[in-house]
C-alpha cells in the first residue's frame, strides 16, 4: 500500500551537513519525495508535533532541541512507506542502531539523534498537517 510519512532532518543533521546523504538514501531506496522545505520551528509546532509526549519529563527538552536550528521537513511517499522508513532510520537510542541504519551511522546520543520518522500512518497523517499545506504537496 503507498502511503506518506513525515520525516524530519533535526538540527544537528542540518548542522552536520549529512542531510544529502539522508534524503539520497530514501531515493535509492526507491521512496518518492512528495515535499520538502527548510524551516526554523516554533516552541507551538514543536508542542504540537510532540503532543503526545507532552506530560513526560523529557518534553521541554525535545521542544529545545527540534527549535534550536533549521529542520529539513520531508513527506516521504512508497509502498509501506512508514514501516521501511523506521526500518531505515534504526532504533531511537543509536547506541542500539545497527549499522547501515540512519541513526546507527550518523548519530551517537539519543537526544540529538538526527532523524524523526512518523512511528504509523494515522500519526503521518497528523504530522504531516503540521508541517505542510496541501498546495506543498506533489
Amino acid at each position: 500500500m503507498v502511503e506518506n510519512s513525515l520525516v524530519l532532518l533535526k538540527p544537528d543533521a542540518v548542522e552536520r551537513a549529512i542531510t544529502g546523504e539522508i534524503i539520497a538514501r530514501f531515493e535509492r531506496r526507491g521512496l518518492k519525495i512528495a515535499a520538502m522545505k527548510m524551516m526554523k520551528l516554533s516552541r507551538e509546532q514543536a508542542g504540537a508535533h510532540y503532543e503526545e509526549h507532552q506530560n513526560k519529563p523529557f518534553f521541554a527538552g525535545l521542544v529545545d532541541f527540534i527549535t534550536s536550528g533549521p529542520v529539513i521537513a520531508m513527506i516521504v511517499r512508497g509502498e509501506n512507506a512508514v514501516k521501511m522508513v523506521r526500518a531505515m532510520m534504526g532504533t531511537t537510542n543509536p547506541l542500539d542502531s545497527a549499522p547501515g541504519t540512519i541513526r546507527g551511522d550518523y548519530a551517537t546520543v539519543m537526544s540529538h539523534n538526527v532523524i524523526h520518522g512518523s512511528d504509523s500512518p494515522v500519526n503521518a497523517e497528523r504530522e504531516i498537517n503540521i508541517f505542510f499545506k496541501e498546495h506543498e504537496i506533489f
